[in-house]
């Protein structure tokens, strides 16, 4: 290669590298700057809401009072004065009272509530635990305060916030509550709590009972607040696999947004559900017979917020109310769990599609190849090392039959390699790049072999390997599963911590991630000696196809699943030695050469390629005679 090519592309390799880092650190300014936009943007939001919801209570009462009586309004039947009265006296008593907390659990699930709005208070799921041992809570008032907020906000007269009010026990029992918030002119808000067996599901039952709201209210509002902590190893890649979703009445498909960024959604139509999915874990708040809108948004803390929290999140709900209902109940289903497939897909309702799998064709390989293979292997209680180990194995079984002739097209292209370099020599100038490439391409004809049937093997791996991408960081059966010197598959492995981000690489090494990148370099050397091309332009390709590759993939995988890594260097282990037995043992260069010379002098048939190839060539002839 000319000296002028290689500072060619030393300098472009240097101006790619420095633009990466610059586009790295202009990446993280613009995260900064749109977090704090979107922290605004919430407080705004929230308190626009509030403003609302006072001016629509402050013209209600005005206009029950008689004070307004706008032409476009006709409220004969509001509320009485007395009424008004009782229910303030109420308020008063009810927010002097002290909160007491009731604890409900079964054998997956600890929730607590407290009396003070009749709300979750924290979420213990007690099957896991956080990376570093401690107890796992999906939220927990007692560290963060209000960590989670469900309150219920509704005009009965007056605008009533059931956060503000400490509601009664009216009963209980170690797995259901049920708490009652009197008014003093009779009647009841009911807050119902029932936690199922083996589960981590939660009934709620909202009930107006015997309360005087006045015809014109027409719906509640339900504000749903939790703060989910960080819980995994790296927070960035936490980060990345979290999201919010929410489903439409009546769709397939929930819709995501706020994926590893801040965002926030406004829909008016039925709801079904919204999810706040960590990484692993989900919370889940339905309503039965669908809410009427909503208005979400979720923040994601910054990595270096003391309180170790990953997302604030934030929703109001529109729920329409049947006037023509003297009682009117309202049932709500809440999940605090893990984020299984199969566990979400049994509750059937849609929750396991917030799993990020991949989308149609990868996710339909992913739900119906790897994971009823990855839950075979996982029922006979092998190390997770060993069932990656099987289940590479199963699938390259399973893709052979498709790659086999490739395989052996690129051993007969490394066997003709000397006849490739005889063609490179009877044409070295450059105008006679296309009479090479013919002789090329019929020299591989005659040999039953293709040109692409090198790359082929590599380019199969890709939409499985994509797959893997999606299952790894995703599957919760591999969290916190040690294999090796790795402590947790679906994390990263760390064996050297530098202590300060590098550019690209970050804080730490991943041996995984290294030797997936050392084995796709000697896969690389093992197999481009089919690649024709001795020009400034082929030797390139073979100096990025062998250095430039492995370094990428070893950035892109250093801070992902250590799972993953492990997968593709138990892929590209037995790529190469299928590769080499086919080379020793079934491809022999005899039975090549023969058929060359079996060939020689014979017309062969033409590709569709060969012949544009040709059709090519004539018409550059002839622009080269015009001249």
């Amino acid at each position: 290669m000319k000296k002028n090519t290689v500072i060619g592309w030393v300098l472009i390799a240097a101006i790619m590298v420095g633009f990466m880092v610059f586009q790295s650190k202009q990446m993280e300014k613009q995260r900064a700057f749109q977090m704090q936009r979107d922290s605004v943007a919430r407080a705004e939001f929230k308190q626009r809401m509030i403003a609302d919801s006072i001016a629509q209570a402050e013209r209600d009462s005005l206009i029950a009072a008689g004070v307004i009586t706008p032409e476009t309004e006709t409220v004969a039947d509001a509320v009485a004065g007395p009424a008004y009265q009782d229910s303030l006296l109420l308020q008063a008593a009810s927010e002097e009272a002290e909160a007491t907390l009731v604890t409900l659990q079964n054998d997956k699930l600890e929730l607590i509530l407290t009396t003070k709005g009749a709300q979750p208070y924290s979420a213990q799921v007690k099957d896991y635990k956080n990376y570093g041992g401690s107890d796992l809570y999906l939220f927990n008032s007692a560290a963060t305060a209000n960590a989670s907020t469900y309150n219920v906000a509704i005009y009965v007269n007056e605008l009533v916030n059931t956060k503000d009010f400490n509601f009664q026990v009216a009963e209980q029992t170690d797995s259901s509550v049920v708490m009652r918030l009197p008014f003093a002119g009779g009647g009841y808000i009911e807050q119902a709590y029932k936690l199922h067996k083996d589960s981590y599901v939660v009934d709620n039952k909202l009930s107006f009972v015997g309360l005087n709201i006045p015809k014109n209210v027409f719906s509640y509002d339900v504000d749903w607040n939790v703060i989910v902590p960080r819980m995994e190893k790296g927070y960035r890649n936490e980060m990345q696999y979290s999201l919010a979703a929410y489903r439409l009445a009546g769709d397939d498909d929930p819709e995501e947004f706020a994926k590893g960024r801040n965002g926030g959604v406004s829909v008016n139509s039925k709801i079904s559900w919204l999810a706040y999915h960590q990484q692993f874990f989900s919370a889940i708040f339905r309503a039965k017979d669908n809410f009427d809108a909503l208005q979400t948004m979720i923040n994601y803390v910054p990595e270096n917020e003391p309180g170790n929290n990953l997302m604030a999140c934030g929703a109001r709900f529109k729920k329409e109310i049947d006037q023509s209902q003297a009682d009117k109940v309202f049932e709500h289903e809440f999940y605090f769990g893990p984020n299984s497939y199969k566990g979400l897909k049994a509750l059937d309702q849609k929750y396991e599609k917030t799993i990020p799998l991949g989308g149609s064709i990868i996710g339909l390989f992913t739900r119906y190849v790897i994971i009823p293979v990855f839950d075979f292997l996982n029922g006979f209680n092998l190390n997770f090392g060993i069932i990656i180990l099987l289940m590479t194995i199963f699938i390259k079984i399973v893709v052979f039959p498709l790659s086999y002739k490739s395989f052996v097209s690129s051993a007969k292209m490394a066997i003709l390699r000397p006849e490739v370099e005889k063609i490179n020599a009877k044409y070295p100038k450059q105008e006679d790049a296309m009479k090479k490439q013919q002789a090329t391409m019929a020299l591989y004809k005659r040999a039953g072999a293709s040109m692409m049937g090198g790359c082929l093997p590599m380019l199969l791996q890709f939409p499985i390997l994509w797959a893997m991408f999606r299952f790894f960081p995703a599957s919760i059966e591999l969290r916190q599963q040690p294999f090796l010197w790795a402590e947790d598959l679906s994390a990263y492995d760390s064996v050297v911590n530098f202590g300060g981000g590098i550019p690209l690489i970050g804080d730490h090494l991943s041996l995984f991630a290294l030797l997936m990148a050392v084995s796709m370099f000697f896969y690389t050397k093992f197999t481009q000696t089919q690649m024709a091309g001795n020009d400034a332009n082929g030797k390139m390709m073979r100096f990025m196809t062998l250095y430039f590759m492995p370094i990428m993939m070893f950035v892109i995988c250093n801070s992902l699943s250590s799972g993953l890594s492990y997968y593709y260097l138990l892929s590209n282990i037995i790529t190469m030695i299928t590769t080499w037995y086919i080379r020793k043992f079934v491809v022999k260069p005899e039975d090549v050469y023969a058929r060359l010379k079996a060939t020689e002098g014979k017309p062969m048939p033409k590709s569709k390629w060969q012949q544009r190839l040709e059709e090519a060539q004539k018409m550059q002839q002839q622009r080269n005679a015009r001249r």
